[in-house]
């Protein structure tokens, strides 16, 4: 169960009770706000909170950089520019605060984005639930022959069930010694603070994740990358359809500089320059290694 009653309860009775602001709102995030999207088997992500809009980065936009836009015709056409020229700081005005629950080796890469406000549920002063990450088949994988970092081909047959076996057996069993040394009955227990340190990774934690719109857009252009280890890309697809109902503008030109554009070094587009003129370029005429021109070929092909 992604929420529990107690949860269920609050959100309810936060949607339940609209205020009337006068601050700038954005529909589309009005519709996900305070709910529960579910991912992976036990997690979720949950908008509590948002400032901005849309208009929040062309206003920012505007003042900081005066005249230099007025030659912009329009909001999008700004919105745009800003993304194009790598400019940061009018999406800084727009912030989101998310409820996630995740695993919590996905929460120890995740925390290697250190530029958002964390606030994580204590196990020193309270006893984690009884839930654990465990992969679908689809998302049960040897290891890549051709990335340290990747997966490979799926498992299947027994191999696949004597793994899936081995997780299960060891999530419960380690969960059953960490409630049998939190225990009281006719003992004195062990300390919270210690005994969590018996729990396995693919337990589940949840935190408090504040942070701005651009940091955030570096966030999604990492881990919703097709290369991202599963597991946080799936949080990131999440957050990505929200985020395009909340600021659709920026959203789309993102998509279009960020996740489906090219940053090519000097000496690539040196070499696609000399391409266009005709020439014939190769990887030892290229000034480029072996492992950039792979790279230069992956885009021109």
């Amino acid at each position: 169960m992604p929420l529990t009653p107690e949860q269920e309860a609050e959100i309810a009775a936060l949607r339940a009770a609209p205020q009337p602001t006068l601050r700038a709102v954005s529909p589309g995030m009005e519709a996900h706000l305070h709910r529960a999207i579910p991912v992976l088997d036990h997690g979720l992500v949950r908008v509590v909170d948002y400032m901005g809009d849309d208009a929040a980065i062309v206003q920012a936009a505007r003042v900081s950089y005066g005249a230099g836009t007025k030659h912009v015709s329009n909001d999008e056409g700004l919105i745009r520019y800003l993304m194009r020229h790598w400019h940061s700081t009018p999406f800084e005005m727009c912030e989101i605060k998310l409820h996630v629950k995740l695993p919590v080796f996905v929460a120890r890469q995740w925390i290697r984005h250190r530029t958002a406000n964390v606030n994580e549920y204590s196990a020193r002063y309270s006893i984690l639930d009884r839930e654990f990450y465990i992969p679908a088949p689809d998302a049960l994988a040897a290891q890549s022959t051709v990335n340290n970092q990747g997966r490979g081909a799926l498992l299947e047959g027994a191999e696949a069930a004597r793994v899936l076996e081995m997780l299960k057996a060891d999530s419960t069993r380690a969960y059953d010694h960490y409630e049998a040394m939190l225990s009281q009955d006719g003992q004195q227990g062990l300390a919270r603070e210690l005994a969590r340190m018996n729990l396995p990774m693919n337990i589940y934690t949840q935190w408090y994740w504040k942070t701005d719109l651009h940091n955030l857009f570096h966030f999604l252009r990492l881990r919703a990358d097709a290369h991202a280890q599963y597991e946080i890309r799936v949080y990131a697809e999440a957050i990505g359809k929200v985020v395009a109902d909340w600021v659709p503008l920026a959203w789309r030109a993102f998509c279009d500089y960020r996740i489906g554009g090219v940053t090519l070094s000097a000496p690539a587009l040196a070499c696609l320059k000399r391409m266009l003129a005709g020439e014939t370029v190769t990887q030892e005429t290229s000034g480029l290694s072996k492992r950039e021109w792979s790279e230069f070929r992956e885009f021109w092909t």
